[in-house]
């Protein structure tokens, strides 16, 4: 018998993918995706959608009359959207709780997976070199979304010792790069001029977003819990990233970041919350040998494979290294061009003097 898993957040791109990866798996016999206000943009293909509320205590009965036996939690949002910060609160905070309350009452229940972020560990001047699962944020948020996702890995841990009897696996993702992805930090990376905290150059990670699809999956079939740090392997420091995408940095000092990153926020350009500007500040590096170790998980691709294609999918910035290339060869043929030319002239006045030296 296979199993019966309920997916969160399928209204987003991510979430639609990874139920439809899910439902092809010979180990699972359905997949109720959804539980989401929208529906999704794309085809779900053989995954059931549910239009509903995790915010909805109706959500239980959902859960109990589908035999649910894994619920995989993708619905915590790292961005405000549209909506705004209070329903993104509402959504990440009051739905997860919701939702471990439908989980509560189900005897069925057997694995509960939440997709978390590296952003729970904050990015402070006071960070380690790498963070291990065992650590904590240096520094509390007080707003936003590292303080959304630290009370919602917080509300699964007490859900886990309420109910011993479930698996709870936590994955603590590094931000994931794509040529389809749409985050804070893709957006970031899109931007024709990239603004930076001027005398700083945090180190990043990155994890592909089929390996994302995959590491969930993995864990989501794995009857092995815990809290695990995903990313791919290496680090990538922001100043190689910028060059990479050949596009120019705007250094700017950290007060005059906080406001670019909210007039862009206004115009719908990208998102720059408080601790995303910390984050172009200080950084964030994780251990991920328990990825490897203990879930068995091995990303395809390292953090620099991981921007690379994302970088490829891109239209090349100003002074990227292809159209610097493409200058080069201009260039090259041009003066090419000018040296056969310079040539023939020569060629040419050399024969004349030799024919009027003949003559002569």
């Amino acid at each position: 018998m296979g199993r019966v898993v309920l997916v969160t957040g399928v209204a987003r791109d991510l979430g639609r993918r990874f139920a439809r990866q899910l439902a092809a798996s010979p180990a699972v016999d359905r997949v109720i995706g959804g539980v989401d206000v929208q529906p999704p943009r794309g085809d779900l293909s053989t995954v059931s959608f549910v239009r509903a509320d995790i915010r909805n205590p109706v959500i239980a009965k959902v859960i109990m009359r589908e035999h649910v036996d894994t619920v995989v939690h993708m619905s915590v949002l790292p961005s405000p959207g549209p909506a705004g910060r209070t329903a993104a609160k509402e959504l990440n905070v009051i739905g997860t709780m919701q939702l471990l309350a439908a989980c509560q009452q189900s005897p069925d229940l057997e694995h509960f997976i939440l997709k978390s972020s590296t952003a729970v560990y904050g990015s402070s001047s006071r960070d380690p070199a790498m963070f291990t699962e065992g650590m904590n944020a240096k520094r509390s948020a007080a707003v936003g979304f590292t303080k959304d996702i630290s009370e919602v890995e917080g509300y699964v841990r007490g859900f886990a010792r309420r109910r011993p009897d479930v698996r709870v696996t936590t994955l603590r993702t590094a931000n994931a790069l794509g040529p389809g992805v749409n985050t804070p930090t893709a957006a970031y990376f899109r931007l024709p001029v990239i603004p930076t905290v001027l005398g700083f150059d945090p180190r990043m990670q990155f994890l592909n977003d089929t390996d994302l699809l995959d590491a969930i999956e993995h864990a989501t079939l794995a009857d092995i819990a815990g809290t695990f740090n995903i990313a791919g392997d290496g680090v990538l420091m922001l100043s190689q990233a910028i060059r990479r995408l050949g596009r120019p940095a705007l250094p700017l000092p950290g007060f005059a970041v906080g406001p670019l990153g909210s007039a862009m926020r206004q115009a719908g350009v990208a998102d720059f919350s408080r601790e995303q500007v910390a984050y172009l500040a200080y950084g964030r590096g994780i251990d991920t040998t328990r990825m490897r170790e203990v879930l068995g998980f091995h990303p395809s691709r390292t953090t620099e494979q991981a921007f690379a294609e994302f970088a490829a999918s891109l239209t090349p910035g100003i002074i990227s290294e292809r159209r610097v290339r493409a200058a080069e060869t201009a260039i090259a043929g041009a003066l090419g061009g000018n040296r056969s030319h310079a040539a023939l002239a020569a060629a040419s006045a050399g024969s004349s003097s030799d024919h009027g030296g003949h003559h002569g």
